[in-house]
């Protein structure tokens, strides 16, 4: 077992205030999905206020929300992301949530037991956004193995000696 497990943070400039119109599907969606997640086989914690969720979190500004759990593994948040019912969310994003060019998700291994905060979770995102994708802050697209994963295990190794040796 991995002395590692994963943390993710996505961010979201809503097209409306949460009460709003364009919201309210997402809005009705927030218990169900947040039920499916902490139900999701790897699920370890997640940002909530006593409402049961992080939507009134603004730490960048109005209309803007943040997402932030930790996962026992890539494996775990990739199924729960893409492989559930939280894909129809996903699917739907762009009719509620503003277009964003830089990155609004980064993901990041955290020592087993760890919670993030906020700021941690914002401070790997500008890193991601101003370096691009390494150790301390990476996306789905180019994922970094947790750091006590055997480099046979690594993503890219393919098992085989190298014949030069």
């Amino acid at each position: 077992m991995s002395r590692f497990q994963l943390a993710q943070l996505n961010v979201g400039v809503t097209l409306g205030p949460m009460d709003s119109p364009v919201m309210a599907e997402f809005v009705a969606n927030l218990d169900p999905i947040n039920a499916l997640a902490d139900a999701a086989p790897g699920f370890v914690w997640r940002l909530q206020t006593e409402d049961g969720n992080a939507t009134s979190i603004s730490p960048l500004g109005d209309n803007m929300i943040v997402n932030l759990s930790v996962w026992d593994d890539l494996a775990s948040l990739n199924r729960y992301v893409y492989k559930s019912a939280h894909v129809d969310i996903v699917k739907r994003r762009k009719e509620r949530f503003a277009r964003m060019e830089e990155s609004y998700v980064a993901l990041w291994w955290v020592a087993r037991g760890h919670r993030p905060s906020v700021d941690e979770a914002l401070e790997r995102l500008a890193h991601l956004r101003t370096h691009g994708p390494s150790e301390h802050a990476f996306s789905f697209r180019q994922p970094y193995p947790a750091p006590d994963t055997p480099a046979a295990s690594a993503p890219g190794w393919l098992g085989d000696a190298c014949p030069a040796e």
